[in-house]
């Protein structure tokens, strides 16, 4: 069996598989997803995830925007780097090198979970320049107590192994509820169509490795020491369900730039840009009558 997933037979079920394309950039070969006209607006998953995440929004963002959805990389279609590249830094730098070939140049940006992490070191190292950086259960700071203790030990230890994500992706071939469970936990309630496209995900070992060595590779310590010099306006948006990104996680960022605008919702969790596209396209659209920004 393939270790990632393959265009040519998985990407027949791939939400706006008329909108893909694969771009070589920053030494990778990039998946990415492009729509729309106007003002430009890059949209970057979190760990774990790939376009997909976008599925139901970015079409409804594109009757606004100029819209860019990727996977990152070693996620979804897109190859892997190094593993050691799969840092913050790294992540950010290879982003930025993508947007560079493309010639994109994002006003907003938006970010889900470790996605938002992303966009903020690339625009704390002056990769990109955009007006407003908005934030969906955006995890930009370490984590606290136990969790933060051991958090990247151990996912220094599954990453070295390559038999724990065979053994996971193993597991989501053969149990599909295990997938449910676990998109379940995150506070969201997705159809069955998007917990399968998270199950054809997992059920890839390489997928797995390269969330796994993301997270091993993790260090938001540098980035919570930088973020009040972020000179993008900051829209905090949490998700009062949200299991995985509590939104007391953004109050923690307030203090940090105090300039930033903070909404939470009610009725969703982590995943609530899937569980609700037209809501969250509601909202931001909403930001911007209000603080013009992006359109």
């Amino acid at each position: 069996m393939n270790d990632k997933p393959v265009w040519s037979r998985d990407g027949a079920v791939w939400p706006n598989r008329e909108l893909s394309r694969f771009v070589e950039a920053a030494g990778l070969t990039w998946h990415i997803q492009e729509a729309g006209q106007g003002p430009t607006l890059v949209l970057v998953h979190g760990t774990g995830a790939s376009s997909h995440s976008w599925g139901g929004l970015l079409p409804l963002l594109a009757r606004h925007y100029r819209v860019l959805a990727l996977d990152l990389p070693g996620h979804g279609f897109t190859s892997a780097p190094s593993p050691k590249n799969l840092s913050l830094p790294g992540m950010a730098g290879a982003l930025g090198g993508l947007l560079d070939t493309l010639e994109f140049r994002p006003v907003c940006c938006i970010g889900h979970s470790a996605g938002a992490a992303i966009l903020a070191r690339l625009c704390l190292d002056g990769g990109i320049e955009p007006q407003r950086l908005v934030s969906l259960s955006g995890a930009l700071l370490p984590l606290r107590g136990l969790a933060g203790h051991w958090f990247s030990p151990a996912a220094k230890l599954f990453a070295r192994s390559s038999i724990v994500p065979r053994f996971f992706a193993r597991g989501a071939r053969k149990d599909p509820r295990s997938v449910k469970r676990m998109v379940d936990g995150t506070g969201s309630r997705l159809s069955p169509e998007g917990v399968e496209l998270y199950r054809l995900l997992i059920s890839y070992p390489g997928h797995l490795a390269a969330a796994l060595n993301m997270m091993a590779n993790w260090d938001l310590q540098p980035l919570m020491r930088d973020l009040p010099k972020l000179e993008a306006e900051l829209v905090l948006i949490s998700f009062d369900h949200d299991r995985t990104v509590p939104p007391a996680e953004a109050d923690r960022v307030m203090p940090l730039l105090p300039g930033a605008q903070r909404l939470r919702m009610q009725g969703f969790g982590h995943l609530a840009h899937e569980e609700a596209p037209e809501t969250l396209c509601e909202l931001i659209l909403e930001i911007d009558q209000r603080s013009p920004g992006c359109v």
